[in-house]
């Protein structure tokens, strides 16, 4: 089993810049694959990132390419988002995950990760 926690979220304005982070913990081996998704008021689910704790691959939603970057730290369980050129709709609440394996951008677009964290809330006024 493997627990979640997000922190890092607030309120800021847009041009600003926040930098998410996720603490892993538990049997982290066993879900090499981290990401973040994002979910705003009346919208769907939306995925923004993920890698490997190697670092073998990277995948990114397209309105954030460029503006977000997604890292991780393997040797303290931690997962980061560094989120700059903050936009209005960039508002959310933001979700931490893990997956057993790489099942692709899309995969994870569709249908999400196996492990979630309880989120983290992220505001950019205007």
């Amino acid at each position: 089993q493997v627990q979640l926690v997000e922190s890092g979220g607030g309120l800021v304005q847009a041009g600003d810049s926040l930098r998410l982070s996720c603490a892993a913990s538990g049997h982290t081996a066993s879900t090499p694959v981290m990401g973040w998704f994002r979910q705003a008021p009346g919208k769907e689910r939306e995925f923004v990132a993920a890698t490997s704790w190697s670092g073998s691959f990277t995948y990114y939603l397209n309105s954030v390419k460029g503006r977000f970057t997604i890292s991780r730290d393997p040797a303290n369980n931690t997962v980061y988002l560094q989120m700059n050129s903050l936009k209005p709709e960039d508002t959310a609440v933001y979700y931490c995950a893990a997956d057993q394996y790489d099942r692709g951008q899309y995969y994870y677009a569709r249908s999400g990760m196996e492990y979630w964290g309880k989120g983290t809330l992220v505001t950019v006024s205007s």
